[in-house]
């Protein structure tokens, strides 16, 4: 199962305000986990940000530039990967100096100062910083000559003007350079923002002026028609991850041997191309599922919300689920006859008193109901309510009387039946084993899918951890 969370730094250890938790200060350096480290934990840790360019959901799917490397280079060492997102690049890097991640993946820009802080891997792409300013009124009904008129051209301009930028950012270090290079006083003004949201607040005409990536700039262009984004500030620089910059080399080589392959494989041009040049990023970006903006999975959150309450699940769950079942689908239609949203049989569906054909909401009710019914029945075998999501899931797949089975076959063997991994998922996938199946404890014979379903509740618990990253 691959995981997927959320990622910081700061130089100097300071308190975190309460809104980003309650972590416990310490004076303490956790050691660096190198590449055997990571290696026999089996997993990497990474922080990446939520925007429409790093990591997104989008009508119900993980997506993003940074987010799709990172699970390509976790597939490349073959562990699995964990995400921590933040989009404060100061507690991002908090987190890498803790030792709570292994790896920063909010493409930062290598610079002298960071680079005495943390070691970067080689490029990922290339970024100029672009200023971000709004055209001015009834810009559609003037000439092109007198919109550049009024437009800020030179960075000398800048000087009297307020410029927002977020907090820790390459951005803010390049407009005090400026200052100090030119002599000029910029108002530069730090803000817990990142560069997307503040372009946003640009466009509104909330601030006049900001900075972002010239790879932001199409998709940024193309929702916000009213922004000009053709002022370079900066000379281009690297893009890159970071890793800690104490420790062996190992990490960094590997990090460095794939990044250097990978630029020049068709795969990478191809990811470049969808995040960052084709339309399909822009129609992302504007629909109503793009969760970052709205919250949204699917067009039936209320509807999985009001029945998830019901029953004390946390309704994203649910939706990954759902999403698992039908692709959020409410017409799709299984070879056995399994129907909408949730994959009821009718059958199962009357038995709860809905006609699962009917409606969505009477699928989800159905749906939701039979997940209580087997709650239930797992409650002695499994006191852990987290662990019981487990069985309630695999039990969804592949039916109850076959989680039973192997719940019985672990606590025959030594093995605690209520752990699903290593314990009672291990008899579940080998149920198609005459000598398993046909052992006298069994009830309910042959299992030929097993693994198959294994991998459906990792699935659906790596599913639900993206849908909680996105706030």
């Amino acid at each position: 199962m691959r995981k997927f969370f959320s990622f910081l730094f700061i130089v100097i250890l300071s308190v975190v305000s309460c809104e980003q938790g309650n972590r416990a200060d310490t004076d303490v350096t956790v050691p660096l986990r190198d590449l055997d480290a990571i290696l026999a934990d089996g997993k990497i840790r990474a922080v990446t940000n939520v925007n429409q360019t790093s990591y997104f959901i989008y009508k119900g799917e993980p997506m993003g530039f940074h987010f799709e490397l990172l699970r390509k280079f976790a597939d490349h060492i073959d562990v699995e990967l964990e995400i921590i997102t933040s989009n404060d690049i100061d507690e991002a890097l908090e987190y890498l100096q803790d030792g709570k991640v292994d790896l920063v993946a909010v493409g930062l820009s290598v610079s002298a100062d960071r680079q005495e802080m943390m070691r970067f891997t080689e490029p990922l792409m290339q970024s100029t910083e672009i200023l971000v300013q709004r055209k001015p009124g009834g810009w559609n009904r003037m000439t092109a000559d007198a919109i550049e008129a009024s437009m800020v051209r030179n960075q000398l301009d800048l000087a009297g003007k307020t410029v927002y930028v977020q907090k820790g950012s390459s951005y803010a270090q390049r407009l005090y350079s400026l200052e100090r290079e030119s002599g000029i006083d910029v108002g530069v003004i730090e803000v817990p923002y990142d560069a997307e949201e503040l372009a946003r607040q640009v466009a509104r005409g909330e601030i006049d002026y900001t900075v972002c990536d010239d790879y932001m700039t199409r998709i940024i262009g193309s929702l916000y028609s009213e922004l000009d984004l053709a002022t370079p500030v900066s000379f281009p620089q690297n893009i890159a991850w970071s890793i800690r910059k104490e420790g062996t080399d190992a990490l960094e080589a590997e990090l460095n041997s794939w990044v250097t392959g990978f630029r020049t494989t068709r795969e990478y041009a191809w990811l470049e191309h969808l995040y960052f040049k084709a339309s399909r990023s822009v129609r992302m970006a504007s629909s109503e599922y793009f969760a970052t903006y709205t919250g949204k999975v699917s067009p039936f959150d209320d509807i999985i919300r009001s029945y998830s309450d019901s029953i004390g699940w946390d309704w994203r769950l649910v939706a990954a689920l759902i999403y698992q079942e039908s692709r959020f689908n409410p017409s799709v239609i299984s070879p056995v006859g399994a129907y909408g949203l949730m994959q009821v049989m009718p059958e199962t569906g009357k038995l709860f008193g809905f006609d699962v054909t009917r409606s969505v909401d009477n699928n989800i009710h159905a749906g939701v109901s039979y997940i209580r019914m087997l709650d239930r029945l797992f409650d002695d075998w499994v006191t852990d309510p987290d662990e019981r999501v487990k069985f309630i899931l695999a039990s969804y797949n592949a039916g109850q009387g076959h989680v039973l089975d192997a719940i019985k076959l672990a606590e025959k063997n030594g093995l605690n039946p209520g752990r699903w991994e290593d314990n009672v998922s291990l008899f579940l996938e080998r149920k198609s084993d005459p000598a398993i199946y046909r052992d006298p404890v069994v009830r309910n014979g042959r299992l030929r899918q097993g693994v198959a379903v294994n991998a459906y509740v990792a699935d659906i618990l790596e599913r639900y951890e993206h849908y909680k990253n996105i706030r």
